[in-house]
């Protein structure tokens, strides 16, 4: 079985990520000490969610296993509830620990319920899917969607460390496993070139699971967001690069009622941005259409419906990183030469839209 790769997430709370097959060994070391964890996790990994509770017991740990609502549907303040009162009835104490099973959306909900109980207890993101390993599992940020949009109510706080399990990617749906793709797209064009040539050079590769090539990809993305989150924990600068495409992501992620996945609606918010960094005078065309030439050859979307920007436009006035009316996005000065910029140009922003729209 391949070793498993160890990257560390530097700052004022470090930990390490572990990737690779049979990660789940690396459990018992995290959790020691605790009485109790509690295992969060989705019905379609529930039989890894028990390969890890069986972890959890050799190591002198008993597990409460909680299921909760597959994908976005578990990121609610009511599943949190219902974890908390789960945790209450198992006496939970500031000792014991919380392990997040699954994706982006479960490994956000377990890291928010650690968060706000007791104030505070340990926990562990095991993560199943790419848009896990890559993006929601590492960088301590947690937190659930309410009616108001995506990730506004939410805590950072970082993991005890992240376990990153690739025999699980051979697991997932095709249309799962290519969403994930995008958030490593996005590494590519702020921080790591050489994530656009290996996709370019392969994308069947790019995202064959059993394959060398996506180990590397993940853990490029990996080693991306662990150098920015190690130095910018609370998004108060440089960590604001990592929701590149992210602002238009969001707003189509509500307007479908998160039927869309989080890597298809950043998909296309990643084409949206590089059109805004084209209209604003920052990117040349060809850094632009290589955006759209990359997502297509992994079948992620570069569009979305040209009547939606009325609805869209509305819910990108909640984006975390607006400033009163203007919308601040991450635009490329080049690629891999990301930069935060104020826009309040409403035509500007508008025609972007039409000229990405289908």
């Amino acid at each position: 079985m391949p070793e498993l790769t160890r990257i560390p997430v530097g700052g004022e709370q470090p930990y390490d990520v572990f990737v690779g097959p049979g990660v789940l060994a690396e459990l018992p070391a995290l959790v020691k000490g605790a009485d109790r964890a509690a295992v969060l996790y989705a019905p379609p990994v529930r039989a890894y969610a028990e390969q890890a509770a069986a972890f959890l017991v050799d190591g002198g740990v008993q597990p409460v296993m909680i299921e909760v609502p597959d994908a976005e549907a578990g990121k609610t303040i009511g599943v949190a509830e219902r974890c908390w009162d789960a945790l209450g009835k198992a006496s939970f104490t500031r000792n014991d620990v919380v392990v997040g099973v699954g994706g982006g959306a479960v490994t956000d909900l377990a890291g928010f319920v650690a968060a706000c109980w007791l104030r505070g207890v340990r926990w562990v993101p095991v993560s199943t899917s790419i848009n896990g390993m890559v993006d929601a599992a590492v960088g301590g940020k947690t937190g659930v969607n309410t009616a108001a949009g995506k990730n506004l109510v939410g805590a950072f706080y970082p993991p005890a460390g992240v376990l990153c399990a690739t025999e699980a990617l051979a697991t997932l749906p095709a249309a799962q496993l290519l969403a994930g793709m995008a958030e490593v797209v996005k590494g590519g064009f702020i921080a790591d070139p050489v994530i656009l040539d290996l996709i370019e050079a392969d994308p069947r590769a790019a995202v064959d699971p059993a394959g060398p090539v996506l180990r590397e990809l993940i853990e490029r993305k990996i080693a991306v967001k662990a150098h920015v989150v190690g130095e910018d924990l609370r998004e108060s600068g440089l960590r604001e690069i990592l929701n590149y495409g992210h602002t238009l992501g969001h707003a189509i992620e509500r307007r479908e009622a998160y039927r869309w996945s989080h890597g298809h609606a950043v998909s296309v918010g990643l084409v949206y941005a590089a059109r805004l960094g084209v209209l604003t005078g920052r990117l040349d065309a060809a850094a632009a259409d290589r955006h759209a030439a990359i997502l297509r050859s992994l079948d992620l979307p570069v569009s979305y419906p040209a009547d939606a920007w009325d609805d869209l436009r509305a819910t990108m006035s909640v984006d975390k990183k607006a400033r009163g009316r203007a919308l601040r996005f991450v635009l490329l000065d080049g690629i891999a030469r990301p930069v935060t910029v104020p826009i309040d140009d409403e035509a500007l922003l508008a025609q972007a839209y039409r000229d990405i729209a289908s």
